[in-house]
């Protein structure tokens, strides 16, 4: 589950983006200051991070430069362009002007978190001795090639990128809906079912959970036995 960093002090706009972030299947945390959000960055790295500029103690734009490969949406109330330009200029993926419209933050959100795992997509992914390769949709296990979809692909890619976690199902249609358009929430469980059945023969065993009423997970370890 991909997570979310919000840096804001005032509680009323972070109670809101934290509703409509939880409601898509995002992993939320909050800082209500620059340095509570320095304590938090040494703890857990998170995918990305909404910043406000003004906040109490270290701001937003002495923050900013000390957040690394991480990519960080500027919102705040300023609009001035030379500040814009130069946040943009300093690090910042994007800048959002408060009042922002939600469905337009969302979807700046979306961008910048494909654009960021993009940058993973030259290398090999491998999980619980099952590997993708990078330009073909070829996984392979105990030595067998095994020839997906380019739907399978896709969620297997999510599913790898992310092991032992548990992906929402609308997570999983949002982040790969760009590269199988023809996958919707109606076909997604025959999908991941046909996934299960290709790397069950491979494997000797599942390695694709579905957890109930929530999403999927892949089996990153082999369980003891009993």
């Amino acid at each position: 589950m991909e997570h979310i960093l919000i840096i804001d002090d005032d509680p009323d706009i972070g109670n809101l983006l934290e509703e409509a972030l939880t409601g898509r299947g995002y992993a939320v945390s909050r800082a209500y200051s620059g340095t509570e959000a320095q304590l938090l960055l040494l703890q857990k790295k998170p995918n990305l991070i909404l910043l406000d500029l003004m906040l109490p103690g270290l701001s937003g734009e002495e923050l900013l430069p000390q957040i690394k490969g991480i990519p960080v949406i500027v919102v705040s109330a300023k609009i001035d362009i030379d500040n814009k330009v130069s946040l943009l200029l300093g690090g910042a993926a994007d800048y959002v002007t408060k009042p922002f419209n939600m469905k337009e933050l969302l979807a700046r959100i979306t961008v910048q978190l494909r654009r960021h795992a993009d940058l993973y997509d030259a290398r090999p992914l491998s999980a619980g001795g099952i590997s993708l390769e990078a330009d073909a949709p070829i996984a392979t296990a105990n030595g067998e090639q095994i020839r997906l979809t380019r739907t399978e692909y896709a969620i297997l890619k999510l599913l790898l990128r992310n092991p032992g976690q548990v992906i929402p199902r609308t997570t999983i249609l949002n982040r790969i809906t760009e590269d199988t358009p023809d996958c919707t929430e109606a076909s997604l469980k025959q999908h991941i079912s046909n996934l299960r059945k290709k790397l069950r023969s491979a494997c000797g065993r599942d390695r694709i959970e579905a957890v109930w009423g929530i999403g999927f997970r892949f089996i990153r370890e082999q369980p003891p036995e009993q």
